[in-house]
């Protein structure tokens, strides 16, 4: 695993059991696992119905994250999501509206603080009971209003 490709992930199971470590993002999920290296050098592969979330993180050690649904109307372009796992919690988040961008093995989200220490999250099919689409952010359907040209700018001399 190359060290410029390598990026720090927060892995989230099932078991309640979280898992640090780094992954390279072009290739970490493999056909039937998730495949992390741990900070002591070791390489985990992890199935995909034992994993809950892989959160692309800034730091490893920061406390757990504070927001997991929208409390108003996204901003961010994209497909506005909620998601029911497994075990009953619900998750927000934007999707891509790029029906080529998503994966086989799950959902790449945009969490709803972006600005956190959360930049992307991960969720593989097998994990999710349930995945409902709340709204269309940005749609490209829509034209945007044009400004009105400046009117010129007057000489000065």
């Amino acid at each position: 695993m190359a060290g410029s490709t390598a990026k720090k992930v927060v892995v989230r199971r099932f078991d309640r059991e979280t898992l640090s470590g780094f992954v390279n993002p072009y290739t970490y999920l493999q056909p039937q696992a998730i495949e992390v290296l741990k900070p002591d050098g070791a390489l985990a592969l992890l199935p995909y119905q034992e994993v809950k979330s892989v959160s692309f993180v800034k730091d490893f050690d920061v406390a757990a994250e504070a927001g997991r649904i929208f409390m108003t109307r996204p901003k961010l372009a994209g497909l506005w999501v909620r998601m029911v796992f497994q075990d009953g919690e619900v998750m927000d988040g934007i999707l891509p509206n790029n029906l080529l961008t998503w994966d086989i093995a799950g959902f790449t989200i945009t969490p709803p603080e972006p600005d956190g220490n959360s930049q992307k999250i991960f969720v593989p099919r097998q994990a999710l009971r349930g995945i409902q689409i709340l709204g269309v952010v940005g749609s490209p359907l829509r034209s945007k209003k044009k400004k009105a040209a400046a009117p010129d700018q007057p000489s000065l001399f």
